[in-house]
């Protein structure tokens, strides 16, 4: 039975995709489109609506990266969470696919799951505070 009161999504965390040369992309949207890269791809800040700062990730991978398995797909997508460990065990009960352990950065904690297609989804849980 899913727990109605555990809040879930909060928003976009970021877009994984992969591609033949990420140099190479990362040079086109960078002079093609006018993004800002850098060595991860781009980040987007932003202010949700009471002002507090919030990110979302945009990021080419090379086409052999293993960060995406077990799932075969050319993208992954983030999504921002507001309470990971909790959200984890509900979709453990819930019968979901949770992949791996969630591991703990300065910059949050992320876990993965897998959905129905086999899609690797990554849940993050940042440290700043434009989730709530």
């Amino acid at each position: 039975m899913r727990n109605k009161d555990l809040k879930r999504v909060t928003g976009l965390g970021g877009f994984f995709f992969k591609c033949d040369n990420p140099a190479a992309i990362k040079e086109f949207y960078k002079n093609q489109l006018g993004i800002p890269v850098d060595q991860y791809g781009w980040t987007f800040w932003w202010k949700d609506k009471d002002g507090n700062d919030g990110s979302t990730q945009w990021s080419p991978f090379a086409a052999d990266t293993k960060y995406f398995e077990p799932s075969q797909k050319p993208f992954m997508m983030n999504f921002r969470v507001h309470d990971l460990e909790a959200l984890l065990v509900a979709l453990k009960e819930e019968g979901v696919t949770v992949v791996g352990d969630m591991e703990t950065y300065e910059y949050g904690k992320f876990g993965w799951i897998l959905d129905p297609e086999g899609n690797k989804i990554e849940l993050w849980e940042p440290v700043d505070k434009a989730f709530l």
